[in-house]
């Protein structure tokens, strides 16, 4: 592709993220890394130098100087040049074409993000006029113009801010945390979902506390999560023990990076500060997993998460102290309970409760460890037995009808239920036993 730009006189640079990970030494031989290319092409240009060796080609962002390509089964994606600029209230670019790369690379987010590699001419060539490269040695995140140009042309790269400081260990420059305290509200003007995505990749980062201590410090945190500053009350105000929100993003940061379980650690004890109360045993905080999983579901709508996402995340919020009600051990029937209402999220629930730990207390870390285990080794024993996953009354509603001589409707549906407890509590049992356990519920009834 280099040979057909520079035969038809243009110059073609990699630029982006890419040079970034090249520098890193990532793994650049995944088929869904993005390939991003800058040129002195205009558009119409490209298209006639990619024309013969495209398998597809899209032009929707044509009118933004960007061509798309399936390109020897890679994507990419080739611009030309931009020198844009934006509207204080608006995040739409009005977009001026340029033939000069360091143009370009100054309307980049960050340094690290703004050099480019040359791949037209004799040698690969490193294109770097804002120092990027030294800032990713020395582990510093800056801005190619000033912050404020930077975040003001797009406010959305605070919150990306956010991950690159997760994802590759750096530190803010101080103008830059400056800038994004100074500019927190404008991110309001960005698209909810914009947000909600850039978020997301915070949340999967292999350690996200760096990045969303920046969106608390920042203030953005009160635009996109405004539940995580409330967070920041002690728990014991006598003992001073660590407040909700340092536990919470600890919590975070010990769960793998899968989104349903970050969210779900992220969430787990939103409800705290609603609920807290102090009384003469110390702090206290009732219910607040009940009143968490309301307020989970209205921030995670209100950031457009999927009906699926918030349903998952919500019943993860409502359930993380269910293990904690087993204080007597586990018995067969607390096991079935426990795998019942965790259902499809028997899982992340058991990974959500162990990392819930952040306690200093080794004594007390180890016997909560081996309570866990011991559930885990139950669920597995039972599971040899009895399917726990598909647990339902030993009788269906047609069965349950007949015997008792009765119509569909709420009484069968009471029956159902009488069943479903007595299978948690029993386990399998012959039909015999059923019948006269059904028979004489039925007749305590009457």
């Amino acid at each position: 592709m280099a040979r057909a730009f520079e035969s038809a006189g243009f110059r073609l640079f990699l630029v982006g993220g890419i040079v970034r990970d090249l520098l890193v030494g990532a793994d650049l031989t995944q088929p869904d890394q993005d390939i991003d290319f800058t040129t002195d092409a205009t558009p119409a240009h490209t298209l006639a130098a990619i024309s013969s060796m495209a398998q597809s080609v899209w032009t929707q962002g044509e009118r933004f100087g960007t061509i798309g390509a399936l390109i020897g089964g890679r994507r990419m994606e080739i611009t030309t040049h931009r020198a844009e600029a934006y509207a204080p209230d608006s995040r739409k670019p009005e977009v001026v074409f340029s033939t000069h790369v360091e143009a370009d690379l100054s309307r980049r987010d960050f340094t690290i993000n703004a050099m480019a590699l040359e791949v037209t001419g004799e040698t690969p060539t490193l294109i770097d006029p804002f120092d990027g490269a030294r800032d990713l040695a020395e582990l510093v995140l800056r801005t190619p113009l000033g912050p404020e140009v930077s975040f003001g042309d797009d406010p959305l790269r605070m919150m990306r801010a956010a991950r690159f400081i997760s994802r590759f260990g750096l530190t803010v420059a101080a103008d830059v945390l400056a800038a994004a305290t100074d500019n927190s509200e404008r991110l309001s003007i960005v698209s909810i979902e914009r947000v909600r995505d850039e978020l997301d990749k915070l949340m999967v980062c292999e350690d996200p506390t760096a990045g969303l201590w920046f969106l608390v410090d920042t203030g953005l945190a009160d635009v996109v999560l405004p539940e995580l500053a409330q967070m920041r009350v002690e728990q014991d105000p006598i003992h001073r023990h660590k407040d909700v929100l340092t536990h919470t993003i600890a919590v975070v940061s010990n769960t793998s990076p899968r989104l349903l379980v970050r969210l779900a650690a992220l969430f787990h004890d939103v409800g705290k500060p609603k609920t807290r109360a102090i009384g003469e045993s110390g702090v206290s905080f009732h219910h607040h997993e009940v009143v968490g999983a309301r307020m989970t579901r209205e921030r995670m709508k209100a950031l457009r998460y999927s009906n699926e996402m918030i349903e998952a995340v919500t019943e993860l919020v409502y359930l993380h102290l269910r293990f904690h009600t087993y204080q007597m051990g586990w018995s067969d029937s607390a096991v079935r309970r426990f795998v019942r209402d965790a259902g499809p999220l028997l899982s992340e629930l058991i990974e959500l409760t162990r990392c819930d730990c952040t306690t200093r207390n080794k004594r007390k870390a180890e016997v909560l460890s081996r309570r866990m285990d011991e559930l885990e080794e139950r669920i597995e024993q039972l599971n040899a037995h009895e399917e726990l996953r598909s647990i339902r009354p030993d009788l269906d509603g047609v069965e349950v009808m007949s015997h008792l001589g009765i119509e569909p409707g709420r009484e069968v549906g009471d029956a159902m239920k009488f069943l479903l407890e007595l299978r948690l509590e029993n386990g399998p049992m012959e039909r015999d036993a059923v019948l006269t356990e059904l028979d004489t519920w039925w007749a305590s009834r009457s």
